[in-house]
Order: structure tokens, then sequence, then C-alpha cells
């Protein structure tokens, strides 16, 4: 845990994965400067670059905005120029096959100079808002690419203890979600560049506002022109599962997914706001589907 964390004062609007979506990418900065959030307090948890069709555009897109953001899995895979997006999916999966067509389109349009920049980024941010210190992280404490979803109450419990502070940030996973464990803060913003398998092609993102009584917590939907970003998926030859899902709201594949959230897979999330108290240890969660 580093010693000086980032004081946040004010609303602090999140979101991750823009995974190469440029139409949902310009929709969320819209929707920034509509909030008049300022740059310094808007966090990406990572994946910029993977499964949609403009993968240089974004990354300049926000390495142009001054925002802050933390290392995921696909910039460190694309700063080193490994073999693949150390996605943690397992070998044979629909998903693994999936990644090897995308993850190239992705290595073969960065250029050198965001390769650079993506392995300078941090793989950790902590910081404080309202008095609250958070660690923003991509996948897990220690392992970038650790899926944490919102039905793994032993493993939220377990990165939450390796992360000290007050709660966590996170990402990767893909789907937004909130839970509080003993008083503590796992929060998922969810992410901008592909639906979160619940049947509807809106997008996710949030935003944390401290209160005199604790930490406001939206969770928010996104509407950007998928017709547009999956007209490049296509004419780009990119996998069709992923194009098909930016229209259907729906993922190629589940293979990451526990049991838990293949169940309620295909129902829409409704948005949500609730207040994070800490120390009174009420429980707060969402999504409530």
């Amino acid at each position: 845990m580093s010693s000086d964390p980032i004081r946040l004062d004010g609303p602090v609007l999140l979101f991750g994965g823009p995974y190469s979506n440029l139409e949902a990418t310009e929709a969320l900065f819209a929707e920034v400067k509509r909030r008049g959030i300022p740059a310094s307090h808007v966090i990406c948890t990572g994946d910029l670059a993977a499964y949609c069709a403009d993968p240089q555009a974004v990354i300049d897109r926000i390495r142009d905005s001054g925002i802050r953001v933390v290392m995921g899995n696909c910039e460190e895979a694309l700063a080193s120029r490994a073999a693949d997006c150390g996605c943690g999916f397992a070998d044979g999966t629909a998903c693994a096959v999936l990644a090897a067509e995308w993850y190239a389109y992705a290595d073969s349009h960065v250029d050198a100079a965001s390769r650079a920049w993506m392995g300078a980024l941090p793989r950790r941010l902590d910081v404080e808002i309202g008095g609250r210190r958070l660690a923003v992280v991509h996948g897990g404490v220690g392992k970038i690419d650790r899926f944490v979803f919102a039905s793994m109450g032993t493993a939220i419990g377990e990165e939450l203890a390796a992360a000290g502070g007050d709660g966590v940030i996170g990402g990767h996973c893909g789907v937004p979600f909130t839970r509080e464990v003993a008083g503590r803060l796992w929060h998922n913003p969810g992410v901008i560049g592909m639906p979160a398998d619940d049947g509807t092609p809106r997008v996710w993102f949030s935003v944390l506002t401290p209160t005199a009584e604790g930490i406001l917590i939206e969770h928010q939907p996104l509407e950007y022109d998928q017709a547009q970003a999956v007209a490049k998926m296509r004419a780009r030859g990119l996998p069709e599962g992923y194009a098909w899902g930016l229209i259907s709201g729906l993922w190629p594949s589940r293979d990451v997914m526990p049991p838990t959230e293949r169940a309620t897979a295909g129902r829409p999330l409704v948005p949500g706001t609730l207040l994070w108290r800490g120390a009174e240890r009420r429980g707060a969660a969402w999504p409530g589907r």
C-alpha cells in the first residue's frame, strides 16, 4: 500500500474497458463534460485496446485526455509485445479462441509510443475520497488478470484483506457491481467497450461522490452509436461474436463467469444509487436483479 494516496474531492467518475470502442469512448467523454468533472477526477481501470476496431484511436484519446489510468492486462501484454492478451482465459475455451483473433488485430494496430506509455502505467493507484482510502487496480490486488465477480464472496474478502485501507475499485470482469464486506468496499464500475451481458446494448460507468453521510455511489448506463462500432468491426474482419454482442447485449462466451452470473445473464441491469457508510457495516450492494 502506497504511503501517499491521491486526495480527490468532489465527484469521481470511474470506468473500465474501452476495448478499442471509439464510439463508446467518445460518449463517455461527452458525459464527463456534461457533468463538469475534471480530468483529474476521472479514473479508468484499464484494458484500453481489445475487442473492437479502433485500438490506436482509443489509446490516443485517453492518453491525450489527461485522466488517470491503471494498467490492465491488455496494456501489460501490448507493452511487452506478448504473444497473447494475458486475460487469464483457460486454454481451448471460446474466450481464448476469440481473444487470439482480436489480440492479433490490436497488436498490429498499436504504435511504439503507445506501447511505451502503456508499459509505464501504474498497476495500482491509491486514492482518498471522502476520507476513505481506496486502492484502484485492474483485476486482483496482486494478480492483474484475476477475475473478481459479485458472487465471489471469499475472493472479495481475500482481495480486500490484501489491499489494506477501506476498499478496492477494480475492473477486468466486465460486469459492474458493488459489494460491502464488514464495512469495506469492493466496487467495479463496469466497462464501456462491451455490454454487461444483461441483454441490452448499454455500457456502464459509475460516479462516487463524498457526502456528509458517506460516499454516494451511482451505477449509470451509457448509450452510444453501436451501429457505427459494429460496422467498423465487421469491415475489419474482427470476431462476429463480439460485434453481435455490442447489439444484443450478450457475450459470445461465458467461460469465465461463475454460476451465479451465468444464471442472471440476459437480465437487464437497473441503474442504481446507494450510500456506502463504511463503519456502520450495512452491507451495501448493487445490482438488484
